[in-house]
Protein backbone atom coordinates (compact mmCIF):
# COMPACT_ATOMS: atom_id res chain seq x y z
CA UNK A 1 0.00 0.00 0.00
CA UNK A 2 1.24 3.73 -0.54
CA UNK A 3 3.71 5.18 1.83
CA UNK A 4 3.84 8.96 1.83
CA UNK A 5 6.80 10.47 -0.01
CA UNK A 6 10.20 11.72 1.76
CA UNK A 7 8.96 15.19 2.06
CA UNK A 8 8.26 16.44 5.40
CA UNK A 9 4.31 16.53 6.21
CA UNK A 10 2.42 19.88 6.50
CA UNK A 11 0.80 20.93 9.40
CA UNK A 12 -2.53 18.92 10.31
CA UNK A 13 -3.88 21.83 11.76
CA UNK A 14 -4.59 23.16 8.15
CA UNK A 15 -6.83 20.75 7.38
CA UNK A 16 -10.47 21.32 8.43
CA UNK A 17 -12.26 19.46 10.68
CA UNK A 18 -14.88 17.87 8.04
CA UNK A 19 -12.28 17.21 5.80
CA UNK A 20 -10.26 15.73 8.67
CA UNK A 21 -13.35 13.37 8.99
CA UNK A 22 -13.66 12.13 5.25
CA UNK A 23 -9.69 11.06 5.46
CA UNK A 24 -10.82 9.17 8.45
CA UNK A 25 -14.03 7.30 6.83
CA UNK A 26 -11.06 6.78 4.02
CA UNK A 27 -8.61 5.18 6.44
CA UNK A 28 -11.29 3.08 7.80
CA UNK A 29 -12.01 1.88 4.24
CA UNK A 30 -9.03 0.93 3.66
CA UNK A 31 -7.70 -0.63 7.09
CA UNK A 32 -10.58 -3.06 6.32
CA UNK A 33 -9.85 -3.82 2.70
CA UNK A 34 -6.36 -3.97 2.46
CA UNK A 35 -5.58 -7.23 4.54
CA UNK A 36 -6.97 -9.84 7.05
CA UNK A 37 -8.48 -8.11 9.83
CA UNK A 38 -6.24 -8.07 13.17
CA UNK A 39 -8.25 -7.83 16.87
CA UNK A 40 -7.27 -4.65 17.54
CA UNK A 41 -9.59 -3.47 13.70
CA UNK A 42 -12.59 -5.43 14.94
CA UNK A 43 -12.46 -3.40 18.67
CA UNK A 44 -11.69 -0.45 16.37
CA UNK A 45 -15.03 -0.85 14.70
CA UNK A 46 -16.81 -2.26 17.44
CA UNK A 47 -16.59 1.08 18.90
CA UNK A 48 -18.33 3.15 16.38
CA UNK A 49 -21.48 4.67 16.27
CA UNK A 50 -24.17 6.22 13.86
CA UNK A 51 -27.05 8.64 13.47
CA UNK A 52 -30.27 7.76 11.83
CA UNK A 53 -29.45 8.66 8.44
CA UNK A 54 -28.18 5.48 6.32
CA UNK A 55 -24.55 6.30 6.38
CA UNK A 56 -25.03 6.06 10.07
CA UNK A 57 -27.28 3.36 10.24
CA UNK A 58 -24.24 1.46 7.97
CA UNK A 59 -21.70 2.20 10.66
CA UNK A 60 -23.93 1.10 13.23
CA UNK A 61 -24.39 -2.26 11.60
CA UNK A 62 -20.35 -2.29 11.28
CA UNK A 63 -19.97 -2.28 14.93
CA UNK A 64 -22.96 -4.41 15.92
CA UNK A 65 -21.14 -7.28 13.74
CA UNK A 66 -17.56 -6.13 14.93
CA UNK A 67 -18.60 -6.87 18.38
CA UNK A 68 -19.87 -10.54 17.74
CA UNK A 69 -17.98 -12.17 15.32
CA UNK A 70 -14.64 -13.93 15.98
CA UNK A 71 -11.18 -12.89 14.44
CA UNK A 72 -11.00 -16.54 12.69
CA UNK A 73 -14.63 -16.14 11.11
CA UNK A 74 -13.96 -12.61 10.01
CA UNK A 75 -10.41 -13.50 8.33
CA UNK A 76 -11.76 -16.74 6.66
CA UNK A 77 -14.28 -14.17 5.39
CA UNK A 78 -11.69 -11.82 3.98
CA UNK A 79 -10.11 -14.86 2.65
CA UNK A 80 -12.98 -16.08 0.63
CA UNK A 81 -14.21 -12.29 -0.31
CA UNK A 82 -10.83 -11.03 -1.96
CA UNK A 83 -7.96 -14.13 -2.30
CA UNK A 84 -9.72 -17.27 -2.44
CA UNK A 85 -8.06 -20.89 -4.25
CA UNK A 86 -7.20 -18.99 -7.42
CA UNK A 87 -9.50 -16.10 -6.82
CA UNK A 88 -11.54 -14.49 -4.33
CA UNK A 89 -15.72 -13.80 -5.28
CA UNK A 90 -13.93 -10.09 -5.67
CA UNK A 91 -11.45 -8.47 -7.45
CA UNK A 92 -10.98 -5.36 -6.09
CA UNK A 93 -8.35 -3.85 -8.13
CA UNK A 94 -9.60 -0.91 -10.78
CA UNK A 95 -7.86 -2.21 -13.93
CA UNK A 96 -10.10 -5.38 -12.97
CA UNK A 97 -13.48 -3.34 -12.85
CA UNK A 98 -12.69 -1.07 -15.75
CA UNK A 99 -11.06 -3.38 -18.43
CA UNK A 100 -11.42 -6.83 -17.13
CA UNK A 101 -8.12 -7.53 -16.22
CA UNK A 102 -5.15 -6.58 -14.08
CA UNK A 103 -2.46 -4.51 -14.81
CA UNK A 104 -3.93 -2.46 -17.87
CA UNK A 105 -3.90 1.24 -18.50
CA UNK A 106 -5.62 2.24 -15.48
CA UNK A 107 -2.49 1.09 -13.15
CA UNK A 108 -0.41 2.90 -15.77
CA UNK A 109 -1.97 6.27 -15.46
CA UNK A 110 -2.58 5.81 -11.38
CA UNK A 111 1.37 5.30 -11.58
CA UNK A 112 2.17 8.53 -13.36
CA UNK A 113 0.33 10.08 -10.99
CA UNK A 114 1.04 8.93 -8.02
CA UNK A 115 4.83 10.12 -9.20
CA UNK A 116 3.60 13.29 -9.92
CA UNK A 117 1.87 13.93 -6.32
CA UNK A 118 4.74 12.18 -4.43
CA UNK A 119 3.05 9.07 -3.65
CA UNK A 120 5.27 6.20 -3.09
CA UNK A 121 4.36 2.39 -2.86
CA UNK A 122 5.31 0.87 0.29
CA UNK A 123 8.04 -1.17 0.46
CA UNK A 124 6.60 -5.29 1.36
CA UNK A 125 3.22 -5.12 -0.51
CA UNK A 126 3.19 -6.93 -3.73
CA UNK A 127 -0.29 -5.90 -4.79
CA UNK A 128 -0.68 -3.21 -7.52
CA UNK A 129 -1.34 -0.01 -6.00
CA UNK A 130 -4.86 0.09 -7.98
CA UNK A 131 -6.28 -2.19 -4.64
CA UNK A 132 -9.35 -0.53 -3.47
CA UNK A 133 -7.19 -0.47 -0.18
CA UNK A 134 -4.50 1.96 -1.65
CA UNK A 135 -6.50 3.99 -3.52
CA UNK A 136 -8.63 4.87 -0.12
CA UNK A 137 -5.17 5.48 1.71
CA UNK A 138 -3.63 7.57 -1.26
CA UNK A 139 -7.29 9.85 -1.05
CA UNK A 140 -6.78 9.99 2.88
CA UNK A 141 -3.56 11.06 2.65
CA UNK A 142 -4.38 13.88 -0.40
CA UNK A 143 -7.02 15.03 2.44
CA UNK A 144 -4.71 15.33 5.48
CA UNK A 145 -1.13 15.88 3.56
CA UNK A 146 0.97 13.06 4.47
CA UNK A 147 2.42 13.77 0.75
CA UNK A 148 4.05 16.96 0.31
CA UNK A 149 1.01 18.99 1.81
CA UNK A 150 -2.64 18.79 1.87
CA UNK A 151 -4.26 18.20 -1.78
CA UNK A 152 -6.35 21.74 -2.73
CA UNK A 153 -10.26 20.13 -3.44
CA UNK A 154 -9.79 20.59 -7.21
CA UNK A 155 -6.47 18.19 -6.89
CA UNK A 156 -8.54 16.27 -4.60
CA UNK A 157 -11.60 15.90 -7.09
CA UNK A 158 -8.92 15.44 -10.24
CA UNK A 159 -7.88 12.48 -8.71
CA UNK A 160 -11.29 11.34 -7.28
CA UNK A 161 -12.78 11.15 -10.83
CA UNK A 162 -9.74 9.55 -12.13
CA UNK A 163 -8.94 6.61 -9.69
CA UNK A 164 -12.17 5.93 -7.75
CA UNK A 165 -15.29 7.22 -9.63
CA UNK A 166 -15.23 5.18 -12.49
CA UNK A 167 -15.44 2.03 -10.49
CA UNK A 168 -15.52 2.30 -6.66
CA UNK A 169 -18.97 2.29 -6.34
CA UNK A 170 -19.99 -0.33 -8.61
CA UNK A 171 -16.98 -2.98 -6.13
CA UNK A 172 -18.86 -1.42 -2.82
CA UNK A 173 -22.32 -2.53 -4.63
CA UNK A 174 -20.92 -5.79 -5.53
CA UNK A 175 -19.52 -6.28 -1.62
CA UNK A 176 -22.75 -5.42 -0.53
CA UNK A 177 -24.48 -7.99 -2.60
CA UNK A 178 -21.32 -11.19 -2.22
CA UNK A 179 -22.52 -14.47 -1.03
CA UNK A 180 -19.86 -14.30 1.19
CA UNK A 181 -19.99 -11.04 3.20
CA UNK A 182 -21.62 -10.88 7.02
CA UNK A 183 -18.83 -8.53 8.62
CA UNK A 184 -18.10 -7.14 4.84
CA UNK A 185 -21.36 -6.28 3.85
CA UNK A 186 -21.52 -2.80 6.28
CA UNK A 187 -18.60 -1.96 4.69
CA UNK A 188 -20.28 -2.19 1.17
CA UNK A 189 -22.95 -0.26 2.14
CA UNK A 190 -20.37 2.15 4.13
CA UNK A 191 -18.51 2.84 0.69
CA UNK A 192 -21.45 2.43 -1.62
CA UNK A 193 -22.38 5.95 0.47
CA UNK A 194 -19.75 7.45 0.72
CA UNK A 195 -18.89 7.66 -2.79
CA UNK A 196 -22.26 9.05 -3.09
CA UNK A 197 -21.14 11.55 -0.73
CA UNK A 198 -18.44 12.26 -2.09
CA UNK A 199 -19.09 12.50 -5.92
CA UNK A 200 -22.07 14.86 -5.04
CA UNK A 201 -19.62 17.49 -2.83
CA UNK A 202 -17.25 17.41 -5.53
CA UNK A 203 -19.65 18.06 -8.52
CA UNK A 204 -20.79 21.20 -6.09
CA UNK A 205 -17.26 22.16 -5.72
CA UNK A 206 -17.37 22.42 -9.34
Amino acid sequence: MPASAESPSSDPTAVADEDLLRADVYGLLAALLRREPEQALLAQAASLSGDDSELGQAFSALAARSRTISLEQARSEHLELFIGLGRGELVPYGSFYLTGFLNEKPLAVLRDDMGRLGIARSDGTSDPEDHIAALCEMMAGLIRGDFLEPAPVKLQRAFFERHLAPWAGHFFSDLEAAKSADLYRPVGTIGRLFMEIETTAFGMEG
